[in-house]
């Protein structure tokens, strides 16, 4: 075994966007919990003599996608066939792409958790396709059966490939959190990992030189996908120390079992037979066509943290958290805008947000104002105290300690919560945190 070689991830994540109509027909791409095989048609059921016609905002959504993931817009793009025999695939063959994608060469930056410095994830293309029906195991009359429901079939599915550039589980839930949460900024589709509107395949392999690769596909939490990685590639190189070479396959994750399980031999691309949808011509794209979509990008999350961090001089670690979601973003602005007219320090208030148990969803931004101003009075602020429900707290949560010694700042939260707990909310969080971070960095 070649002790430098080191784990090699790369990722397959596919979304489905969230256009009225499926891609290449008129039905409703809603299909979430409705009556199975309620919303299909001749196109989407891939009858003979039906022809498919592109959904024009699905293709100006993937290209919105590329370019705020930094990638080159192709200005000729063309669909594809690609064929496999699977009870979901009523046509024999999917719509896809293949080399002409309508975008290549992209990046995204994650963290290197060796260093300080953020480490680019090259991504190799943003194509567009049509999702596939959905496979039901049941039992029926006492014998197991499986069935499919076609209403997903055809709905509209974008898929980001990056380059192998990952190299932990970690760094791949990281990854995908990120992508998810540009992708809800843009607006173009939630993302729900249990509705099944995002999943995420990876390919792992210990380097590129070993002539394998391991796809663990359907990972539909990011904790599974944590998992699951980091199971397998314990799972490779237990057999790459004893001389063995892992077999080239696809694999699933069970959770119940807590490893990966074999699920088929891997196809290559020669297998798919892809050529050109003869059903549709290429598109091609002007220089205008492309700017205008451009133009109409919202503020992306690392854009609104930067922002955040120095337009409101709030600490870093307050904004990350804040911009996790667009709409708490929105509403942390507009509580921001509220409190400097009433002269409450700003880094207090994101304090506040953060730590506070408050649904943002179902109270005004003055509201949060007026809870701060009357939470002000009657706080404990005797350090003395403090420290003794806080050095209780950091006793009874060993694990919190150890993540926020990581790296993992969000895991202050945690301990804050409890001070407030056993405080019974008479301590002041924003001493209740002061007094833990100096504890935690002694």
């Amino acid at each position: 075994m070649n002790n430098r070689l080191e784990p090699t991830i790369g990722l397959e994540i596919h979304a489905e966007l969230r256009t009225n109509s499926k891609m290449f027909c008129g039905c409703t791409a809603d299909h979430f919990g409705k009556i199975p095989n309620t919303q299909t048609c001749p196109v989407c059921l891939g009858l003979p003599g039906a022809l498919p016609v592109p959904n024009k905002k699905a293709v100006e959504w993937t290209i919105m996608l590329g370019l705020a993931l930094n990638c080159k817009v192709n200005r000729v793009s063309k669909f594809d066939r690609k064929h496999y025999f699977y009870p979901d695939l009523p046509k024999g063959y999917q719509i896809s792409q293949y080399d002409e994608p309508l975008a290549i060469n992209g990046w995204l930056e994650i963290q290197n958790p060796n260093s300080k410095i953020p480490e680019k994830i090259r991504i190799t293309r943003v194509h567009l396709e049509e999702d596939t029906g959905k496979l039901q195991h049941t039992t029926l009359d006492g014998k197991r059966v499986t069935l499919v429901d076609f209403n997903r079939s055809g709905v509209a599915l974008v898929e980001i490939v990056t380059e192998p550039d990952i190299h932990s589980g970690s760094q791949t839930k990281e990854f995908a959190q990120k992508l998810q949460n540009i992708i809800r900024y843009l607006g173009i589709s939630d993302c729900d990992m249990e509705k099944g509107s995002m999943r995420l395949e990876a390919n792992t392999s210990w380097g590129l030189d070993l002539g394998y690769k391991v796809e663990i596909k359907n990972l539909n939490s990011f904790r599974f996908v944590e998992k699951a990685v980091d199971y397998d590639l314990v799972r490779q190189k237990a057999m790459l120390d004893k001389g063995e070479t892992p077999r080239q396959e696809t694999r699933g994750w069970s959770e119940k079992e807590g490893k990966t399980v074999t699920q088929r031999y891997k196809e290559t691309a020669a297998d798919y037979r892809y050529f050109p949808e003869p059903d549709i011509p290429p598109m091609i794209f002007d220089k205008a066509f492309i700017e205008r979509i451009g133009k109409s990008i919202p503020e992306l999350p690392e854009t609104m943290l930067n922002r955040f961090v120095k337009q409101y001089a709030i600490r870093k670690d307050y904004a990350e958290i804040l911009t996790t979601e667009k709409n708490l973003a929105n509403f942390t602005e507009k509580v921001f805008k509220l409190a400097y007219s009433n002269k409450i320090p700003l880094d207090k208030v994101a304090g506040y947000i953060v730590n506070s148990k408050i649904d943002y969803k179902k109270v005004e931004p003055k509201e949060i104002i007026t809870l701060i101003q009357k939470k002000k009075a009657g706080k404990v602020e005797n350090e003395e105290a403090i420290v003794k429900w806080i050095d209780a707290v950091l006793k009874l949560n060993p694990q919190a300690v150890a993540d926020y010694k990581k790296g993992k700042l969000n895991a202050i939260s945690v301990l804050i919560g409890n001070v407030m707990k056993i405080s019974k909310g008479s301590a002041n969080p924003m001493k209740v945190r002061q007094l833990i971070e100096k504890k935690l960095s002694d």
